[in-house]
């Protein structure tokens, strides 16, 4: 991983709006007594309104920013996404398809087109999405790229209250909630949070755990195979059966699908992963130091997926498949979508190869990203782990 040393320096305007966000995590860490978890940090440097990484105006998706995801490589994976939509949908008697955190808006403009092809369009398509300026994008890329759907499209604020019934999508979602660091003792554990540094910036320090950190920590060092060793550290999600349980709580019969980089945890906390997943990206390029540049970087971290199961079940939901992409992808039809594909021409069919490869290789996507579906009221397999469901890892 990079260091702030090996980046490309900063534009005048980059530096100053990353001053910005940094006043304001100091005056929160000043506000906490000098120390605040990282959690709060992470939230902040990620969401802190009209500063945040995801909140303020940089470009961060596709080529020219800072990372890309798997809707930008190519429509072929909204279009496999479509098929297992198009099965929860029909089951359910039809629906509403909510995207959770839309990005660009890609995945929306070419999940609604590959719907409307197999005549399976929801009854609305709704993004939770707390970004305005990331709303503007998704608007203008519906506008763009599927005009006489764009209509269809209503953008929320918070997750629903009323009873619905459909499909949730959410593609590079989870590994954006903010984390806990910590680091195993002999004594138990401590909290890795965020003070001011010495010299500027901000720097690690290390705290005794509160009790709500401790006991989930004891919760799953209880549940792995094997001892954490004293010194171990990485992260964990404290939020995140509060945040899936926000999402169920309206939906009356569906499935919540989920797209993300990560591990069942006896993978997640092996001790072979010392030292966590946690990493920034600026530029397409991976930075060990997640306290520098503070809202100019994404700032992630991997999911442990058997957390996602359990927040699962306390909602109400059951794990309804656990695949990789690439067995997903090949389960929703990869290969039929590949021999329908218009045809590109000797540059768009090597761009089109390269995509794929991405999406599909063991040390791309393919392995590293998982698809997990949360059920309601939806009873037996779904189409897209018949290839391969791994949900007894979890």
């Amino acid at each position: 991983m990079l260091t702030p040393l090996d980046l490309p320096a900063l534009a005048p305007d980059e530096a100053e709006h990353s001053e910005r966000v940094a006043a304001a995590i100091g005056e929160a860490i000043r506000e906490a007594g000098g120390w605040v978890p990282f959690s709060t940090f992470m939230r902040l440097a990620l969401y802190a309104p009209g500063l945040g990484y995801y909140s303020a105006g940089a470009r961060k998706f596709g080529p020219a920013g800072d990372f890309v995801t798997a809707p930008e490589l190519t429509p072929l994976f909204a279009r496999c996404l479509a098929t297992q939509v198009a099965e929860v949908l029909g089951r359910c008697g039809g629906g509403e398809v909510l995207e959770v955190g839309a990005g660009s808006g890609a995945l929306a403009a070419d999940l609604l087109a590959a719907l409307a092809g197999r005549g399976a369009l929801p009854a609305r398509y709704r993004i939770l999405e707390v970004s305005g300026e990331l709303r503007e994008r998704q608007r203008a890329t519906l506008s763009a790229r599927v005009p006489e759907l764009a209509a269809r499209v209503e953008w929320l604020d918070a997750p629903p209250h009323s009873a619905w019934r459909g499909v949730l999508v959410g593609n590079e979602v989870l590994d954006a909630l903010p984390v806990e660091r910590f680091r195993v003792t002999r004594e138990g554990f401590e909290a890795i949070g965020v003070v001011a540094g010495a010299s500027g910036g901000f720097a690690f320090e290390p705290r005794p755990a509160d009790p709500r950190l401790a006991d989930r920590l004891k919760e799953i060092a209880g549940s792995l195979p094997a001892p954490l060793p004293a010194g171990f550290e990485s992260e964990a999600c404290l939020m995140l059966p509060a945040w899936i349980g926000s999402l169920a709580a309206g939906l009356s019969q569906g499935v919540m699908l989920f797209v993300d980089y990560g591990l069942p945890r006896a993978q997640y906390y092996h001790p072979a992963r010392d030292g966590g997943t946690l990493c920034g990206f600026f530029r397409h390029r991976r930075i060990g130091d997640v306290l520098a540049r503070p809202g100019l970087q994404d700032i992630t971290a991997w999911v442990d997926f058997t957390a996602v199961a359990q927040a699962a079940a306390a909602a109400g939901l059951g794990v309804a498949g656990f695949a990789t992409q690439a067995h997903f992808l090949l389960a929703t039809g990869l290969e039929r979508e590949l021999q329908q594909a218009p045809a590109a021409g000797a540059a768009g069919g090597l761009a089109r190869s390269q995509a794929v490869a991405t999406l599909m290789l063991p040390g791309e996507m393919g392995e590293r990203f998982k698809v997990i579906a949360l059920a309601r009221g939806v009873d037996g397999p779904l189409g897209g782990f018949a290839f391969r469901d791994l949900a007894d890892r979890l």
